[in-house]
């Protein structure tokens, strides 16, 4: 098993904050993070484009580029791995384990399972040591029908780990944690249970997802809307010389 994989039998679920830059990523890594994934969401918005359309591949790639060689773990979040094509997706897969990546995370849009497993079949043997997290977006975008049969293929195809969006009740967790074989990843939502109940549900792994690159935004926007109202903002502001700090630079 790799550090990464070991990261998900420890007893405790896997934590993985998402970071869309180079600067988010340091600042997760100070916070302790031994592991920091991407998202998909936030690298695609603040380079202007449209997340699940396959559009920031290259962007995916540079991040990995600055990221891999960090001293954290580095899981790289590539939608439905930028292709239609099996093969172009192992491409790209054995292109993130070249820069350092160690893990990636593949989603399904809901589209066909035999086409998403033959995506992860082609990963595995390309790029044998890349942990791959295969996401069904069955509750996503849909009412959950088919999860537990999807899951069952993309484990059949190789997925080291398995990832289910949208899922927040605590009975199916659950139920879905004992009938599986792999790790089960849930997103953490702050209207769903806490990272500590989740762990007393069997759950190995705890994404945020884009959840703090809208954080993000959003203090960004009530930061400048007090400061127009004549208020101090409010929050923590690293300084100049902290962020950086974060290039390497003084």
């Amino acid at each position: 098993m790799t550090a990464f994989a070991d990261l998900h039998h420890t007893g405790e679920p896997l934590l993985l904050p998402n970071a869309w830059d180079h600067a988010s990523a340091l600042v997760l890594a100070a916070q302790g993070f031994r592991a920091i994934g991407t998202t998909s969401l936030g690298v695609a918005a603040a380079a202007g484009l449209p997340d699940g359309a396959s559009a920031s591949r290259e962007q995916t790639l540079q991040l990995a580029f600055a990221l891999g060689s960090q001293p954290f773990l580095l899981s790289v979040d590539a939608e439905g791995g930028f292709s239609d094509d099996p093969d172009e997706v192992a491409e790209f897969a054995r292109e993130l384990a070249a820069v350092g990546a160690v893990g990636i995370n593949l989603e399904d849009g809901l589209g066909p399972a035999d086409l998403h497993a033959a995506k992860i079949a082609a990963v595995r043997s390309a790029a044998p040591d890349l942990f791959v997290n295969a996401r069904t977006d069955t509750y996503w975008l849909g009412d959950g029908d088919g999860t537990m049969s999807r899951l069952d293929a993309y484990r059949q195809a190789g997925a080291h780990g398995v990832f289910v969006p949208g899922l927040t009740d605590p009975a199916r967790i659950a139920e879905l944690v004992a009938a599986l074989d792999v790790p089960l990843n849930i997103l953490y939502s702050p209207t769903g249970p806490t990272v500590a109940q989740l762990a007393d549900l069997g759950v190995h792994r705890v994404s945020l997802g884009s959840l703090l690159y809208r954080r993000a935004l959003g203090a960004a926007a009530e930061a400048v809307a007090a400061i127009r109202a004549g208020r101090t903002p409010p929050g923590t502001t690293p300084t100049y010389d902290d962020v950086q700090g974060f290039s390497g630079a003084r």
